[in-house]
């Protein structure tokens, strides 16, 4: 028993070893356009007592979504695995630091773990549909996205379902920064911003709705007022 728990740590090992390849930071080369990362190892997410945290290798799919997400230009962290409460876990998950925009990198508020195919198609909205938006509409590109968070154990309000935000694959956005300083938010200028910025924020909208799977907006409900609610991939719900 003894050989043959060496052998399985041995393996274990050289899996966790493999992951430089993939991963920006990492002692393996970085996928092409990767930008250069800290090299520190990634800070595990706070957790409740009951929470359970490791880190495995990666599964194949994370994998090949870590190396995709790095050759975008984004900056992130890999996340360890955790499992906080029934329903409720972040796996496959990084940190995000910045996306890649078309001139410069785009900044982030207040987000938390996110699921790596979410993370993925939160960039490429970013980049492609809301950094040029703002460009083309308003005559600035976005310095910053604001988000209202991303993982957060709890239920779809007034059910007993878990949110897809309990398994961290739901982002809130609430506002945008543009470069030359101007705030464009949500719950203000939605219905009451300028003509052009009314435009560039349902633009941004239907543009989610091409990459995220479930996207609802100020129109959905009064729940909804004040952020994009942008859940998963593959197109399924708009509104």
């Amino acid at each position: 028993m003894g050989k043959i728990r060496a052998t399985a740590l041995a393996a274990a090992t050289l899996a966790l070893a493999g992951c430089g390849a993939f991963i920006p930071g990492g002692n393996g080369t970085a996928a092409p356009g990767a930008a250069s990362q800290s090299g520190r190892s990634p800070a595990r997410p706070a957790t409740s007592v009951a929470a359970t945290a490791y880190s495995p290798a990666p599964r194949a799919e994370d994998a090949r979504c870590l190396a995709d997400l790095g050759a975008s230009g984004a900056r992130f962290d890999p996340l360890p695995d955790t499992y906080a409460a029934p329903g409720c876990n972040k796996l496959g998950t990084v940190k995000l630091m910045a996306l890649a925009g078309d001139r410069a990198p785009l900044s982030l508020a207040n987000l938390g773990p996110v699921r790596c195919g979410v993370a993925k198609a939160f960039g490429d909205w970013a980049r492609f549909g809301v950094d040029r938006a703002a460009r083309q509409l308003l005559g600035s590109p976005v310095a910053r996205i604001e988000t209202m968070g991303s993982y957060s154990c709890r239920n779809v309000a007034g059910t007993e379902r878990r949110s897809a935000h309990a398994r961290a694959e739901a982002i809130d956005v609430s506002a945008f920064v543009l470069a030359d300083g101007r705030r464009i938010v949500l719950r203000r200028d939605w219905n009451s911003g300028d003509a052009a910025t009314r435009e560039f924020l349902r633009v941004v909208h239907q543009s989610a709705c091409k990459r995220f799977g479930t996207v609802l907006g100020p129109e959905y409900n009064s729940a909804h007022e004040d952020h994009f609610h942008l859940e998963g991939t593959g197109a399924r719900f708009c509104r």
